[in-house]
């Protein structure tokens, strides 16, 4: 062998031999107290369980070490550090292909409850829920540790109460490993020195094709982009706009992880609405602000309005005092100040929720000026409004969550609102703040009021959510619970959760392609049935009994799959009243019935009287002696001077008859549709207004009418014929006037009529369906 060969191979061997050494000694030493697996806060990172673990572990859910054993399983003489063992990463820790920590596990280590290994999310701030050991029969108290996927994010500490503890974890897109070190306090029963270390790998998804939810903050042309503050708080931490920016996000966070975990409960995957982002100066954590850090952080979009303070500061606002004048103002002015600032196009739909910096606290009318807490889905922008008074209490990042929410200085009604008297302390006004503008932007996301949940106002509790121990409470007089549990906390109703399951906003990669037509449509058939029927299937049917003002009973019909997938919801169903009424308390059940319809697309059709639909009235007698079935009509019919019409069609009840074409009349709206057949004969629908445009059907192949494609709302804005062999004709009238509907007889009937109203233009439009 040449000698330079020999010299290297020497000189390798050595080395190699020198740093086995090294690396044992540094390990070993390094356990003789117990902490030789703590990640360090340094530049340096953390430090790696040693090399000679075992690979061949298998995985479960939660992995866990207890890094006093380290000193015990240090490296054995003989088995060499690998070359690229990346010592100071977290990920090395994780190295084995599976996600499995080389590592033993230890009793007290933290398992995680709410989120399994290798989860996918999809939004940014994870809420976590775990416990420590047992709690039954040895709880304790302490800190849990995050650390971060390749210390991307500076470590977060999280207090643990009999055992049992909540986290607030950033992600970053991508697999996402994190390591949670459990240190009890002294006096807790723990006689343990160690660490208790477990890791985690979640998978963070953003929702990129998904709409976002804008974030806004509202300022008057001349404001001074201050909120109201105590003094002391106003010096501590200030009350700029810089300030109100870091706070308003900083709650959209907070908004952010309570629904993620509210859909993982309710069993729909860890779905979530997303937020428009910038790359921006961090405030996620309080160490970016004070180095400087850049991060992908939530828009908040500043818009000066063209009002002035006395404008906003001079109405007088509904929901606080009975004498209240123009409380829709603030509410139009949002909307005016929004559509002129994203101008959105015809078609197009902004889900916004607004925070009105200029609101006030008078102090001698005892009332909040430049507030309104209101929230709602009308096209194009879906908007929820609230007021900045409970501003000062908000966490500005995520250090700040438990002490904000565990805060019981008195709040001072000399600078600050106690709203609704039930924000007597510091804690219960972040309650209310961050929580009731979740109640509005509920509202933007279609949801009514409930009968619990956000929706209604357990956002009283929204504390509970992210703390195990509650603090007192001047609200309700008493001491907080000394351990809050996942059954104490508020959450979204099962309502709100359906509704969100088919949202736009919460739509995973892995659904299913949208259907633009979201109706619903509903037919009487024979024996006091009714089928209903949507192009993108019927999500669920609230049932309302006579008075109620809330949903209290409901059907459903989702898949029951979280992430997509399965065969949908059904696009035809059948209703029968006996099984909806039986949903209904025993003294409601013979009394009038209202069920609301919903699709998967977002579409609603609302049944007023269920039992009309079963009536007579539902139910026509065509000239052959066989029996045809009104469905659901479109349109209001209170057109001045409007007419109820009924039109059999000829081909459908005599067999020598054969429908050619069909001409509609329209303009702006749709006036009539004249129906012409071979014997040139005719049958007219409405009148001959407007332009008429005929639609001629290919006789020779057995094309016939299948349907209709409508605009409607108040009328009939515009029509589309369908045929048998799938073509369709243009839409006459206007072509996005109203909403759309698609009205094709439910399978096995087909049309034989149409009926409805007509004033100066059709302004009614049903079917006549029979078998």
């Amino acid at each position: 062998m040449p000698t330079f060969l020999k010299g290297l191979r020497r000189s390798s061997t050595k080395s190699s031999k020198k740093d086995n050494v090294s690396v044992y000694k540094e390990k070993t030493d390094n356990t003789s107290d117990g902490t030789s697996s703590s990640l360090s806060s340094t530049n340096n990172g953390s430090t790696s369980p040693p090399a000679s673990v075992p690979s061949d572990r298998s995985a479960s859910d939660v992995k866990t070490v207890n890094s006093g054993s380290f000193k015990e399983s240090a490296a054995a003489p003989g088995n060499r550090p690998t070359l690229n063992s990346q010592r100071y990463s977290i990920s090395s820790m994780m190295s084995n292909g599976n996600g499995a920590p080389k590592s033993p596990t230890s009793p007290l280590a933290p398992r995680i409850i709410s989120v399994s290994e290798n989860s996918w999310v999809h939004q940014k701030i994870l809420l976590v829920y775990g416990q420590i050991g047992d709690p039954n029969s040895k709880p304790l108290d302490g800190t849990v540790t995050i650390y971060h996927h390749l210390d991307s994010f500076p470590a977060t500490n999280w207090p643990v109460c009999d055992s049992h503890f909540k986290a607030l974890v950033h992600l970053q897109t991508g697999p996402n490993k994190l390591r949670f070190d459990f240190v009890p306090v002294r006096g807790s029963g723990s006689t343990s020195p160690t660490l208790h270390t477990s890791w985690l790998t979640v998978n963070y998804l953003p929702l990129n094709n998904a709409p976002p939810i804008q974030l806004v903050i509202l300022l008057a042309k001349d404001s001074p982009g201050t909120f109201d503050a105590v003094p002391q708080r106003a010096q501590a931490e200030g009350h700029s706009l810089d300030t109100a920016i870091r706070k308003f996000r900083m709650a959209a966070y907070l908004w952010q992880a309570f629904t993620g975990e509210q859909m993982s409960r309710a069993g729909f995957g860890r779905r979530c609405f997303r937020y428009e982002e910038e790359w921006t100066d961090g405030t996620t954590s309080i160490s970016d602000r004070q180095t400087g850090k850049m991060r992908n952080e939530a828009k908040i979009h500043v818009i000066r309005m063209d009002k002035t303070l006395k404008d906003i500061r001079d109405l007088d606002v509904a929901q606080q005092y009975s004498g209240a004048k123009r409380s829709g103002d603030l509410y139009s002015w949002a909307t005016d100040a929004v559509k002129d600032y994203f101008k959105p196009k015809a078609g197009q739909k902004l889900y916004v929720s607004c925070l009105y910096l200029d609101s006030h606290w008078d102090t001698k009318a005892k009332v909040v000026r430049g507030h309104a807490a209101l929230g709602g889905a009308n096209d194009p922008v879906h908007l929820a409004i609230f007021g900045s008074h409970a501003l000062q209490s908000y966490p500005t990042a995520i250090e700040e969550v438990v002490p904000a929410f565990s805060d019981c200085t008195k709040t001072d009604t000399r600078f600050v609102a106690n709203d609704a008297n039930e924000s007597g302390s510091s804690w219960e006004a972040a309650n209310i703040g961050i929580g009731a503008h979740l109640h509005e932007t509920g509202h933007l996301l279609g949801c009514p009021h409930q009968e619990n949940g956000v929706m209604l106002r357990d956002y009283v509790r929204l504390n509970r959510t992210f703390l195990t121990r509650e603090p007192y409470s001047t609200r309700t007089k008493q001491p907080g619970q000394r351990l809050v549990l996942r059954g104490d906390e508020c959450g979204w109703h099962r309502l709100d959760c359906l509704r969100f399951r088919y949202h736009p906003c919460f739509r995973l990669p892995t659904d299913p392609p949208v259907i633009a037509d979201e109706s619903v449509q509903v037919w009487t058939v024979e024996n006091g049935t009714v089928l209903a029927t949507a192009p993108t299937g019927i999500a669920f049917i609230e049932i309302y009994g006579e008075g109620d003002d809330v949903c209290r009973a409901w059907n459903e019909y989702i898949d029951g799959v979280g992430n997509g997938g399965g065969n949908g919801p059904p696009k035809q169903l059948m209703l029968i009243e006996s099984e909806l009424r039986s949903k209904l308390p025993a003294d409601k059940q013979k009394k009038t019935m209202k069920i609301e319809i919903h699709s998967a697309g977002q579409g609603k059709r609302t049944i007023d009287d269920f039992a009309s639909l079963t009536g007579k009235n539902a139910m026509v007698k065509l000239p052959n002696g066989r029996m045809g079935y009104r469905g659901a009509k479109l349109g209001f019919s209170q057109m001045d001077g409007t007419k109820h019409q009924e039109l059999v069609l000829d081909s459908a009840t005599k067999q020598s008859k054969l429908l050619l074409s069909i001409r509609v009349f329209a303009g702006y709206a749709v006036d009539g549709i004249e129906f012409i057949y071979e014997d040139r004969s005719t049958q007219l629908f409405g009148n001959r207004g407007g332009s008429p445009t005929d639609f001629a059907l290919d006789t020779r192949k057995g094309e016939t009418l299948l349907g209709f494609y409508l605009r409607a709302g108040l009328w009939i804005d515009g029509l589309q014929v369908w045929t048998s062999t799938g073509r369709k004709s243009q839409i006459f009238g206007n072509a996005t006037g109203g909403s759309g509907h698609t009205l094709i007889p439910p399978r096995g009937y087909n049309i034989v009529g149409i009926y409805g109203s007509c004033g100066q233009w059709l302004d009614g439009f049903g079917l006549i369906i029979s078998r």
